[in-house]
């Protein structure tokens, strides 16, 4: 019995589902929820681009096609184009106002924005420290130069590093100690300068 009146409400017509809707027949409510849901729905989808927005924009939908059901003019619009306009400007406010939220700079969205380019000064000061980093390791010894550079450039450990150059792991940290001291005084004579 069920089968067959869900038959005869798949036989009505959006134009009667609507103005049975527009008198308080909850059925044809319904009846219409279950028709155009998914077409709402993914209308909304493609325009937010997002599950949770998009199903608040298809309900927001229907509460409104509900609410002014008794105004619809046929002659205007069918149902079904009237109803997909609604979902699609509710979509298109629900996009806008998602944009007007701020953001934090250190949120992913906003880092993804972010123009990889380097800034020309930036480039220019980078450079200049470059050359005076070069500089600086060119005054350390043979053995404490090597340590530097592999733990720095290649992200080496003291214990790798004593492995590498086959020294006592004592050894490579008083080389990498006393390195990193005389870098830092040969920068520090090359800022002063």
């Amino acid at each position: 019995m069920r089968r067959r009146s869900r038959q005869s409400d798949e036989e009505v017509s959006d134009e009667v589902l609507l103005a049975a809707l527009s008198g308080g027949d909850e059925q044809s409510g319904v009846v219409f929820v279950r028709r155009y849901q998914r077409r709402l729905f993914g209308l909304a989808l493609t325009i937010v681009h997002d599950v949770s927005m998009a199903e608040d924009v298809a309900q927001e939908a229907f509460i409104r096609i509900f609410r002014h059901a008794l105004i619809y003019d046929p002659r205007r619009a069918s149902v079904a184009t009237w109803a997909l306009t609604i979902t699609r400007n509710l979509a298109i406010d629900a996009v806008r106002v998602r944009r007007a939220i701020p953001t934090a700079p250190d949120e992913r969205i906003f880092i993804a924005l972010v123009s990889n380019e380097r800034d020309p000064d930036e480039i220019a000061l980078t450079s200049d420290d470059v050359g005076r980093a070069k500089a600086a390791l060119r005054t350390l010894p043979m053995e404490q130069r090597r340590v530097i550079v592999l733990a720095t450039m290649f992200g080496r450990t003291a214990a790798e590093i004593a492995l590498i150059e086959a020294i006592p792991l004592g050894t490579a940290k008083s080389r990498l100690r006393l390195g990193m001291a005389r870098l830092r005084e040969a920068l520090m004579g090359a800022e002063v300068q």
